[in-house]
């Protein structure tokens, strides 16, 4: 295929080898859970599915860490890691019980 004039070939991904995807798998748990724990939401750009699958067992890894419900959902272009919503049940749940 041939690029216009001063167009750049879109650059080509080399897939994470085993090992690869083990060592960002647990690089990224602990940066997730910070920002989950500060701000309740993780989001990083995952347009691949081999990118939605790392982050999906990020997620569910930080979950069984935090031991919490957290859910992740993908759009094609960026992934989004949060809690769950039975986290947000039992908050409206504390917040009724109080009045």
């Amino acid at each position: 295929m041939t690029h216009p004039l001063g167009t750049p070939p879109a650059p080509q991904r080399t897939p994470l080898g085993a090992e690869e995807k083990v060592r960002a798998e647990a690089g990224f748990v602990p940066l997730v859970a910070e920002h989950l724990a500060a701000s309740g939401r993780f989001r990083v750009s995952a347009d691949t599915p081999e990118l939605v699958e790392l982050f999906q067992r990020v997620a569910r890894r930080v979950g069984d860490m935090l031991q919490r419900p957290v859910v992740s959902y993908a759009n094609g272009r960026y992934m989004v890691i949060t809690f769950g919503q039975e986290e947000a049940s039992s908050v409206a749940v504390v917040t009724q019980s109080d009045r």
